[in-house]
């Protein structure tokens, strides 16, 4: 009729119905299961473009064989994770052990100290008991070898009163006496020394302090020392005071060392007994 609006060409819609079954093809490739029904338009896009299809399928294989790499990649990294988790637990084990041996080690060090305290202690108290054990000693330095003849005792009964200018009453008397060391052969200038113990401490004291204020003595024209008699330590100790008299006397430093091993110094009008240290 003339007064109606004229359909649309056959040939229009059966184009866009084709275009529409072919764009559902493209969406529904990728899944294994969807066959879409052959149209005329597909038929005619495989005829005319017959590499699309088997492009798609290509990339699908290639990201398949990728997933499959990547699920051996992860397959091995999980094995790695598992053998890492295992070398950490040894590690763990192994650092637990050390600590405990530290620790030991640690508990080892502390009693080594407390025994090395106890036995600078022990050291302290041996040396002091030997020097007050000692102190009824005298030691004479430089008396010949032969000066006391075949009496040691009757001869320093008649030397130390002449020696020292001194009237002991009671006389003198000795618990032993005797030289100290071997008989020296071939250098009769250094005899060896005269120890001797007496029965009386302040005739001890009287006999030192004589020989502090009058030194050296001379018996036939030799040098005598008359000195007290020390521990090992105690004598060390003494030495390495007297190795600084020189650099005080170099500074004009007062000083005096007292029994057994201490020394007095006087500084800028302070006097104090002082250390090695110091």
């Amino acid at each position: 009729m003339p007064g109606n609006k004229p359909n649309r060409k056959p040939a229009q819609q059966l184009l866009f119905s084709e275009a529409f079954q072919y764009k559902r093809l493209i969406s529904t490739t990728t899944s294994p299961h969807t066959t879409p029904p052959p149209t005329e338009l597909t038929t005619m896009a495989d005829k005319s473009h017959p590499t699309t299809m088997d492009r798609i399928l290509q990339e699908i294989t290639t990201v398949s064989h990728r997933i499959e790499g990547m699920e051996a990649s992860i397959t091995s990294l999980t094995l790695e994770t598992k053998s890492m988790q295992s070398e950490i637990a040894s590690f763990q084990s192994r650092v637990t052990g050390l600590e405990q041996h530290m620790g030991l080690v640690e508990t080892q060090a502390t009693v080594s100290r407390d025994r090395d305290q106890d036995l600078l202690y022990l050291r302290s108290k041996l040396t002091d008991m030997e020097d007050r054990s000692w102190r009824d000693n005298i030691r004479l330095h430089g008396i010949p070898e032969i000066e006391e003849g075949v009496e040691m005792q009757a001869f320093l009964s008649s030397s130390l009163p002449k020696l020292t200018s001194l009237d002991f009453d009671p006389p003198i008397e000795f618990q032993w006496e005797h030289r100290i060391g071997p008989k020296r052969s071939g250098n009769p200038s250094r005899p060896r020394p005269i120890i001797a113990c007496l029965l009386r401490h302040n005739q001890t004291r009287q006999i030192l302090q004589a020989a502090h204020n009058h030194v050296p003595f001379r018996i036939d024209q030799h040098d005598i020392r008359i000195t007290s008699d020390y521990s090992k330590e105690t004598n060390d100790r003494r030495k390495a005071f007297l190795a600084l008299r020189p650099r005080l006397r170099q500074l004009e430093i007062k000083y005096g060392l007292f029994d057994p091993a201490r020394m007095w110094v006087t500084k800028n009008g302070v006097s104090n007994f002082t250390t090695l240290k110091n």
